[in-house]
């Protein structure tokens, strides 16, 4: 999660200095514009933007560094199709300049930063402020402040605060900036609502993925994922909501049968077949989304069991073929594994890419759906 004190990357946890392999892993394959580190495959000995529209490489060949020179340190080369910063010219001033203009507008994350007001900060124009901003970080500054409100608004909700002030405080301008669902993955009333005052029952048990466990409002599933432990799978439910009210409720258990059901035909507690013409129970959703996130999750359920989409191909079933990136990144931020099936959706190779719990459980999930790969 992004404060407002911290740089506007998922995969950035503590500290700068830090990044969290999985969340980058994750802004990679949603191609995350605000992502701002660089990703390095060690099959090819080259180096890129997270943004490259190259092929995905496998995750286990990826490394991940905060800076391009790091990634050269390492012995990397740059790559030829998304062309991330090279060696050459004075690397030293630029880094400064960037970092002079980083710190100026995480300062004035509040307001609007004009690309004027930076470069003259740097006594550089406005075009070179852009170009060595992006080539360097990945994103423009805007890009990079908008990410900065958004963190600061997602923080200030978890906490409790109110949805106007939180609103103004972050620096947008009107609520309907706020409003806007490119900020949160939802409307801030939405997301706070996930927190404070609500009331979630939860339910977990142990199945051939890994534990599961699934989290309930009173109008449906709210979130179900997988865990190597226990613990592990219970701490995802009270990270995910910090300020909610939540209970332990067996009842629920069904939820995670049907779960498992809609995978392998398979019910967790009897281990007996379910007969192929028998479809798993219904399970109620409440599903928190933008309008598109909501098309997208929706259009999963679709996919039929035992068959794989591409994010080109469900972009295209959405009617908005130029939407792929948004298509993976709605599939990144999906709460609900399993029920709403994510996993379905591969790589236009048909490799695995990303998965919100693990490829390892991802392929397990398409083998336990006889998917052959």
């Amino acid at each position: 999660m992004v404060s407002v004190n911290s740089r506007p990357n998922l995969a950035h946890t503590g500290s700068a200095q830090a990044i969290d392999p999985e969340a980058a892993w994750q802004q990679l394959v949603s191609r995350d514009p605000a992502a701002t580190f660089f990703y390095a495959v060690t099959t090819t000995g080259v180096y890129c933007r997270p943004g490259c529209p190259s092929r995905r490489p496998l995750r286990a060949n990826v490394r991940f560094f905060r800076t391009a020179e790091e990634a050269r340190a390492a012995g990397f080369r740059p790559c030829k199709r998304c062309k991330p910063p090279v060696e050459g010219g004075p690397v030293d001033k630029i880094r400064n300049d960037v970092d002079t203009l980083r710190g100026h507008i995480e300062a004035n994350h509040d307001r609007p930063v004009p690309l004027a007001e930076l470069g003259r900060l740097v006594h550089l124009s406005p075009f070179t402020v852009q170009r060595i901003f992006k080539q360097s970080l990945g994103v423009s500054p805007l890009q990079y402040q908008r990410a900065l409100r958004a963190g600061s608004l997602r923080t200030a909700l978890k906490q409790g605060e109110t949805v106007t002030n939180a609103i103004y405080n972050a620096g947008f301008g009107s609520s309907s900036r706020g409003y806007d669902g490119a900020q949160l993955g939802m409307t801030p009333a939405r997301f706070a609502a996930g927190g404070r005052g609500e009331q979630i029952g939860w339910a977990s048990g142990l199945s051939p993925f890994g534990w599961v466990i699934v989290g309930a409002t009173a109008r449906g599933l709210c979130w179900l994922a997988l865990g190597a432990t226990s613990a592990e799978a219970e701490a995802s439910l009270r990270e995910e909501f910090p300020l909610a009210k939540l209970k332990l409720d067996t009842s629920l258990a069904i939820m995670v049968e049907a779960a498992l059901q809609s995978v392998s035909g398979q019910i967790n507690s009897s281990k007996k077949l379910a007969p192929p013409q028998v479809a798993a129970p219904e399970v109620p959703l409440d599903l928190r989304g933008t309008a598109f996130q909501l098309r997208v999750w929706q259009a999963l359920r679709q996919i039929p069991r035992g068959e794989t989409r591409s994010y080109s191909q469900l972009a295209r079933e959405l009617g908005n073929p130029n939407a792929t990136r948004a298509v993976a990144r709605a599939c990144a931020t999906n709460r609900v594994a399993i029920v709403v099936p994510c996993h379905r959706v591969v790589g236009v190779s048909g490799s695995l890419t990303g998965y919100r719990w693990g490829l390892d459980r991802k392929r397990q999930l398409l083998e336990a759906e006889g998917v052959k790969r």
